[in-house]
């Protein structure tokens, strides 16, 4: 039931967001020394949760209900990480790394606290505490 809500779906959007960058951040990394490795990274959540369809246009549950088209999730969007490339034609840069993966903390961090906050006043609606 509430998996459904809006702000349940959009925080766990950014987290899975968070998570698919993670990946990417940490195989970046780990391809630091490899000759002619290009960085890769994952297009903004934002850009990739406004492609998923608004959430204001009609959605079906299941198929020829409403007439709406089918709601469905961001789906992430690698793109290359612009940068100067090494001697080797690698485009690794540890330091810009480090700094996207705590990006990537602070993004699952909001996600967490946003989920949390929406249970809590979901709990008090229903006078649970």
């Amino acid at each position: 039931m509430f998996q459904n809500l809006d702000i349940f779906q959009m925080a766990t959007g950014l987290a899975k967001h968070a998570s698919t960058r993670q990946e990417v951040i940490a195989k970046n990394i780990a391809n630091a020394d490899t000759p002619e490795y290009r960085a890769k990274d994952v297009a903004p959540f934002q850009a990739t949760y406004d492609n998923r369809g608004s959430s204001a246009a009609m959605k079906s549950s299941r198929a020829g209900h409403l007439h709406g088209h089918a709601a469905h999730s961001a789906q992430p969007v690698f793109v290359d990480a612009p940068g100067p490339s090494s001697p080797n034609g690698n485009t690794v840069t540890l330091e810009t790394e480090m700094m996207k993966a705590t990006e990537v903390r602070h993004q699952h961090d909001l996600a967490m606290s946003v989920y949390k906050s929406s249970m809590n006043i979901l709990r008090t609606s229903i006078g649970r505490r």
